[in-house]
């Protein structure tokens, strides 16, 4: 919360210290009168207890007698015979507190060259909370999402090492290969949580919105830090806040946070939204002549402080024309994209084309940026499961009824629109087969899992069961995808997803059914045969005995005990869901699934099955088998 009326008092005091030291004490005088809070109470409520009166001598003055009063000029030595109602110069700071003292001690020339914030320091008057006392917040828990809304148990990590914990949060550093992995990762993040033993709360939720901007969770990132209190933040949380606001291109929510710290940072960034924080702040004219300078003193490039200066125009007060010279610009950086974007300023085509994911993932979830530019980010969002098929549904809706798109994204929103309304099963099985492709594109198999679980059971369509059935799984759709179970032949694939996803344990796998998955199985290096093995004897579907006799034909050893998986097992043990989840994230780092291995899985399956988390389990032991 930026308050409008502090900062007009802040420039009216600099104004006023460069008039002379006389007026420097007046001055701070009337700041303080201007800032006191004026009590909410009724008359009398508010006003000290009266001590007795004491008895009057028999010299005293009659009751109608008034003391005199002597009113002093600045600067003067009051009569001690009369009461003084201003004090001397520097009186009152130097009484008050040491930076008080400081000032005093500072020549004409010194106050007349600082920036407004480091006169606020100087003086005491930066306030030290943006957040009345009644509404700040606690930091016992922070999270989101609370447990009846979904969110993890609140003490899962009150009494683990912050070691383990910090590790497991420290070492997640990118992406996760599975979709429902990086589902589960994010609640288990965003969760209301205490923190662990020996760990301060703000440094829980620095570590805990980190991974979230590192898995492309920005918005989460984002809802994260803003359930701390600005004044609690730490250089760490106001890092990851910042990277969440840039990225969701809400540079003006990063304006409490600046405002509070102010000159605690230098970097040229950081600079720059100082200056846009002062336009919003009414500080018009202050933010354009620090944004000139910037630009003369080549704090960071030219197209960066253009953009800041586009920006803070935006607040409406020193308005002028800037114009945006992208010749000589080679590179794109987060900063130029948000501001770029937030203005609506067309970014030059080779600048942002295979600029990378980042660039794509804030692009998905941008309102201003147009529907095809946004198509790809949409796309890789949904496949790594930071959008959802319904959401992959509403952004093909929107295309479909722009007439002014055309091509491709035009065309698959028509056959999304078949896949869903067509008037046959026929027919909606045809527009899916032709969203789907090859299949290698996972987010046209996550976009059509409503559409799947409309059709109705048949052999007519047995064919396209293994398909719909992996479709249907996208969106945890296991109990519709069952019906299928008497249709598909066993060791097929269809075979396989469902004997991971079904709900209840069962029926073991039998070996027959495996030898001949395992036969059919055509991917590099029997990868699918090895995950099926290892999700089903994470979730207990398979024997022990049937278990070591597939792993020794498929040469691996999926029980082969590492640091890591020692870890998760003994969290699994504890039956400590929060920091299972934490270590699964760990454990599923990649860009793909070539990078994953059985032993991973099998634990990472193991250990969720056994702390209750059979759902989340389930349904990432298919989806290994469905994209492996």
């Amino acid at each position: 919360m930026i308050d409008l009326d502090a900062s007009k008092s802040r420039l009216s005091f600099r104004r006023a210290l460069i008039a002379g030291t006389g007026a420097l004490a007046l001055c701070s005088t009337l700041v303080a009168a201007q800032s006191a809070p004026k009590s909410l109470l009724p008359p009398g409520f508010d006003e000290p207890v009266p001590s007795p009166t004491p008895a009057p001598r028999a010299s005293a003055a009659p009751k109608t007698a008034a003391p005199a009063v002597t009113v002093t000029r600045p600067g003067t030595v009051p009569d001690q015979s009369g009461t003084m109602v201003q004090p001397l110069p520097g009186a009152g700071l130097a009484q008050n507190s040491e930076a008080g003292s400081s000032a005093t001690s500072l020549s004409l020339s010194d106050l007349e060259s600082m920036e407004p914030d480091q006169l606020d320091d100087l003086l005491g008057l930066k306030p030290k909370f943006d957040i009345p006392a009644a509404a700040r917040r606690g930091l016992t828990r922070v999270g989101v999402l609370s447990a009846p809304e979904g969110g993890l148990p609140p003490l899962s990590l009150a009494k683990q090492p912050a070691s383990i914990v910090n590790a497991a949060l420290a070492g997640t550093k990118g992406p996760l290969v599975s979709r429902w992995g990086h589902i589960l990762l994010r609640r288990a993040l965003v969760s209301r949580l205490e923190a662990p033993a020996g760990m301060d709360p703000v440094d829980f939720a620095a570590l805990r919105a980190g991974v979230l901007n590192r898995i492309g969770e920005y918005g989460a990132a984002r809802a994260l830090v803003q359930d701390v209190d600005t004044n609690n933040w730490n250089s760490d949380l106001t890092t990851q806040a910042l990277a969440a606001y840039v990225a969701t291109a809400d540079l003006v929510g990063a304006c409490p946070a600046v405002r509070l710290q102010g000159s605690q940072r230098d970097d040229p960034h950081w600079q720059l939204l100082e200056s846009i924080c002062d336009a919003f702040a009414g500080q018009g004219a202050q933010a354009n002549s620090d944004l000139n300078r910037a630009l003369a003193r080549n704090i960071a490039p030219d197209i960066d402080v253009l953009l800041a200066q586009r920006y803070a125009g935006a607040a409406g007060l020193g308005r002028r024309a800037v114009t945006l010279e992208w010749k000589g610009v080679t590179d794109m950086n987060p900063w130029r994209f948000a501001l770029a974007t937030a203005v609506g300023a067309e970014i030059p085509p080779d600048l942002v084309d295979n600029a990378g994911p980042y660039y794509q993932l804030v692009s998905a979830t941008a309102p201003m940026l147009p529907l095809a530019q946004r198509a790809a980010g949409v796309e890789l969002a949904s496949s790594e499961g930071i959008l959802s098929s319904e959401a992959m549904v509403d952004f093909y809706a929107q295309i479909y009824a722009d007439n002014q798109i055309e091509g491709d994204l035009s065309q698959t929103s028509v056959e999304l629109r078949d896949a869903y309304a067509a008037r046959t099963p026929e027919e909606r099985i045809a527009a899916m087969k032709s969203i789907w492709g090859d299949g290698k594109d996972y987010s046209r198999i996550v976009m059509t899992a409503y559409a799947a679980a409309r059709i109705p059971v048949s052999d007519a369509y047995s064919d396209a069961a293994p398909q719909l059935i992996a479709s249907m799984l996208t969106a945890g759709l296991d109990r519709n995808a069952q019906r299928w179970a008497s249709l598909v032949p066993d060791g097929s694939q269809g075979w396989a997803l469902l004997l991971l996803s079904r709900p209840q344990a069962g029926q073991s796998a039998q070996s027959d059914q495996m030898d001949t998955y395992i036969g059919d199985d055509e991917s590099a290096h029997q990868r699918k045969s090895k995950f099926l093995l290892a999700g089903l004897a994470g979730l207990g579907r398979i024997n022990q005995a049937e278990s070591a006799k597939i792993a020794a034909k498929l040469s691996i050893d999926i029980a082969k005990r590492t640091k890591w998986s020692q870890l998760i097992d003994e969290a699994a043990a504890v039956n400590n869901q929060a920091l299972v989840a934490y270590l699964a994230g760990v454990g599923m780092q990649g860009k793909s699934w070539d990078q994953m291995t059985a032993r991973h899985l099998y634990h990472i399956v193991s250990a969720l099955n056994g702390v209750g988390m059979g759902a989340e389990a389930r349904m990432i032991a298919a989806e290994a088998i469905a994209r492996a």
